[in-house]
């Protein structure tokens, strides 16, 4: 039932009305992470009168949490975050059923989770293997879901999987390589940067909920919490990729702790059937002491510096060949070469990525292209003597 005062400003926009009202209380939305980015979605979903939600998280409240995912309070420290998330929800709206699963979003749960009859997933994790099982699991249950993923200042939003649109495997056909993405803890993360990114992922799961235009479906929005800046990037789904038809995949990731082992001849197949789609439109990663061991025996790269104006101006390799902004590279393109090695950095790895992806799509070699991971804060700290302060 549609609570006539709570939402009273709802019912007064001509695109939602009582009809788009309805439609909230009747959804289901399964929240996958009660922590960053899942505090600010919930919430927020809750508020917007979303009638059911779940949560799935296996962790309980630290108090370094504190700094960024508000759901919890300091007397949660201790307790499990869906139990404290499923309290600080009830006293937004004790009308909003809320299901709490303490448990890790993995392979063997994974169908089971959704089949309860969700209308739609958040991503609120923090790493990539669960990505990929999510959009596998997702695609399997034709529920579409909302990406979200957060590194230092930056961050990303998509929507994978509405009404036959791309998936994340579209996006990103393979993992990169077993811990080159650090981990929050290990890099640490701007404290409202996933209050950002969690809200935009709100904003189209309520979009999608009640018909309006889904924007973030077949893009990647990417924001820019230094720059203050949002860019997009288009992406479509590729016909060539070969279909998820289980789990087996996104399984080899959780089952091994270097993500990718080949050793399962169930998914060898599925493995073979992508690599040559991944081979010819997946860039490289690199590690900065792969590129200077590289260099040290000949290697010679163009180096492409993809950061801002600013950012280049307070610190960048001496060998630099082009600084552009990771969203203008497409106005240079006549600058950089397209018959040698290119490598591609920003500050920590993740504009640089899509720097590399809009080069790809605009006819480079993506065997020639080169990323390097973490950057020029991994590039200062291996070798300070190649930067420029």
């Amino acid at each position: 039932m549609v609570d006539l005062q709570r939402h009273a400003r709802h019912l007064s926009l001509p695109n939602v009305g009582i009809e788009g009202q309805r439609r909230l209380v009747d959804a289901s939305i399964l929240i996958i992470g009660a922590g960053g980015l899942g505090s600010p979605a919930a919430l927020y979903l809750a508020a917007a009168g979303v009638g059911h939600l779940g949560l799935v998280d296996d962790d309980v409240v630290d108090l370094s949490n504190l700094q960024r995912q508000i759901l919890h309070t300091s007397e949660s420290v201790g307790t499990p975050k869906v139990e404290s998330a499923k309290k600080r929800l009830h006293a937004l709206d004790a009308g909003v059923k809320v299901t709490a699963f303490q448990t890790r979003f993995n392979p063997g749960n994974a169908v089971q989770l959704l089949e309860m009859g969700w209308d739609l997933v958040i991503d609120g994790t923090d790493n990539i293997p669960t990505r990929y099982l999510i959009d596998d699991a997702c695609a399997l249950k034709g529920i579409p879901w909302v990406y979200g993923s957060i590194f230092q200042f930056e961050g990303q939003v998509s929507v994978f999987g509405y009404q036959g649109g791309p998936s994340y495997r579209d996006l990103f056909p393979e993992p990169p390589p077993p811990n080159a993405v650090p981990s929050c803890e290990e890099a640490g993360v701007f404290g409202v940067l996933p209050g950002v990114i969690g809200l935009l992922q709100a904003t189209e799961a309520i979009k999608l909920l009640i018909g309006l235009n889904v924007a973030l479906s077949g893009r990647l929005l990417i924001y820019d919490a230094t720059a203050m800046t949002f860019t997009q990037l288009s992406f479509e789904q590729d016909k060539e990729r070969a279909k998820v038809i289980d789990l087996s995949i996104a399984s080899a990731m959780f089952a091994d702790s270097e993500w990718c082992s080949l050793e399962d001849s169930s998914i060898q197949g599925d493995i073979e059937k992508q690599e040559a789609y991944v081979n010819k439109n997946m860039f490289n990663h690199i590690s900065i002491s792969d590129a200077l061991q590289r260099r040290s025996t000949g290697w010679s790269p163009y180096i492409l510096d993809v950061r801002s104006d600013g950012e280049y101006n307070e610190a960048h390799a001496a060998s630099c060949d082009l600084q552009v902004p990771h969203d203008q590279v497409s106005t240079v393109l006549e600058q950089i070469p397209n018959d040698r090695d290119i490598l591609v950095y920003c500050r920590s790895g993740m504009r640089s990525q899509i720097a590399a992806m809009s080069m790809i799509q605009s006819g480079y070699d993506a065997t020639r292209l080169y990323n390097l991971d973490g950057g020029i804060i991994a590039w200062k700290s291996a070798a300070p003597d190649e930067i420029i302060n």
